[in-house]
């Protein structure tokens, strides 16, 4: 029934993604031709746009289905969903171009093909954001409900209900467990739901409960079941999904590789080992810091003067840092602490009302504009504008011993600002939760990520009531 219902709300969005792509193009008719608003040309016939705009919806629906567009969401972000929008969109409106230059249909107007892009592109990802609020919503009250079992009611098994119970708005409801350990497990857990049956009772309770999926959370050493568990599912048309017993040690989102015709878990899948996506961010980094510095640059001249005016020695203070494979640089640092020799700068850390500090450099720190000459460690590619925050040496050296999966951030360029420090995780705040932070940021890297960081740190401000 699931299956027939998600086959049905797929047709849904096809026809309302064609529909809406329709409207736009009505409306990008409108803006171009018919308002005022935009000096144009005498145009061709409506008819003429309105036949290439119904052959741009087929060619975006068609790509929308190649592409996994209208595939089931429920447990997908939206952020993934609106990606896949515009892929199919600048997909479809480069076929469309090239159909046009095939057709020798030159007089179609390029600036009502912008408009119409960019508005296909809009109003499917508002309608679409609109409908996943609306269906959430909906399953917190209880409906559009999918139905759960569980394979396996030890610590894994239990400890995926829980998290599943703090996301109603997914609209999955767990019937219950399959376990051979009924007697080790029910008193146990009696705050759970309850375990129904043994493993071998598995194809019984599949004919006779409606079950959408089935979750295997059974411990290593019982993995010769695997193979009975999933044909039984299959036979019965459900849905199985597989959590590792090792998931502790599995990045938020695990890559399959094929590797001598054998499929293997790449256990750090990072975004940005791929050559594009390396690319783009370097590129915006380049254009950004460039910008940052033109625009702040009297502000520079400020600092500078203040901190010549007000205490003795360099403007820069420069540090050595670890980044990008563990090389090291120097980074700089407009300086706010009295001169100090080597050894103190880089192995102590500084302390609330710390007598090192200058009047001018205490101002620095709280308002984090010590960290602006950073911006020309982002041109000569020793940092990013945005990645995980890099650390001297000799705490690096500590930190690798004392936190789990430190070492990691620095697969990565390290930036001026990051998810961690976004999230307050600034100055003397958790190490611990700090590399969670930053582990996050490396395995689901993306551009509007770093967009959406950013924004936050401006819109947050630069003070940090943690900085000494």
């Amino acid at each position: 029934m699931i299956r027939k219902n998600e086959k049905f709300l797929t047709q849904i969005y096809a026809l309302a993604d064609f529909i809406t792509i329709q409207l736009v193009f009505l409306l990008a008719w409108w803006l171009k031709f018919k308002s005022g608003f935009i000096p144009h040309e005498v145009p061709l016939p409506i008819g003429e746009y309105a036949i290439w705009s119904l052959v741009y919806g087929a060619i975006a629906v068609g790509i929308g289905f190649n592409i996994t567009l209208y595939s089931p969401k429920r447990k997908k972000k939206f952020a993934e969903e609106s990606i896949r929008i515009f892929q199919v969109h600048i997909i479809s409106i480069f076929v469309l171009l090239s159909l046009l230059f095939f057709f020798k249909a030159v007089h179609i107007s390029r600036t009502y093909l912008a408009i119409y892009f960019i508005g296909s592109v809009c109003f499917i990802s508002i309608y679409r954001y609109l409908v996943k609020l609306g269906l959430k919503r909906l399953r917190k009250k209880g409906y559009n409900k999918q139905f759960i079992l569980i394979l396996g009611a030890g610590t894994l098994g239990r400890r995926f209900y829980a998290n599943l119970k703090q996301h109603p708005e997914l609209g999955f409801e767990v019937i219950g467990f399959l376990d051979d350990y009924t007697d080790q497990h029910e008193n146990k857990y009696k705050n759970y739901k309850p375990i129904i049956g043994t493993i071998d009772e598995l194809e019984e309770t599949l004919q006779n409960v409606m079950i959408d999926e089935v979750i295997i959370a059974l411990p290593l050493e019982a993995h010769l079941k695997f193979g009975k568990i999933i044909s039984i599912c299959e036979k019965s048309g459900v849905r199985t999904m597989i959590i590792p017993d090792f998931f502790d040690i599995l990045p938020s989102k695990p890559h399959f590789d094929n590797f001598a015709g054998m499929p293997l878990i790449n256990v750090r899948d990072i975004p940005l080992d791929e050559m594009s996506n390396r690319t783009l961010k370097r590129g915006f980094d380049i254009l950004f810091s460039l910008t940052a510095i033109l625009i702040i640059f009297p502000l520079l001249l400020i600092i500078a003067i203040a901190i010549k005016l007000t205490s003795d020695g360099p403007i820069i203070f420069k540090q050595e840092r670890v980044g990008l494979n563990r090389r090291r640089f120097m980074m700089y640092k407009f300086r706010s602490m009295k001169n100090l020799g080597d050894k103190a700068s880089n192995t102590e850390w500084t302390v609330e009302n710390d007598p090192r500090r200058t009047k001018v450099g205490t101002f620095l720190r709280k308002t984090s504009l010590d960290e602006l000459p950073q911006f020309f460690n982002v041109l000569f590619g020793h940092m990013s504008v945005v990645g995980p925050r890099p650390e001297r040496p000799y705490f690096v050296e500590q930190f690798k011993e004392e936190v789990p999966k430190y070492m990691v951030k620095h697969h990565i360029r390290p930036g001026i600002t990051g998810w961690a420090q976004s999230n307050g995780l600034r100055g003397d705040t958790s190490i611990e939760e700090r590399i969670k932070h930053d582990i996050f940021y490396i395995e689901n890297w993306t551009f509007l990520f770093d967009i959406k960081i950013i924004w936050r740190t401006v819109v947050k401000g630069f003070i940090n009531k943690n900085a000494y």
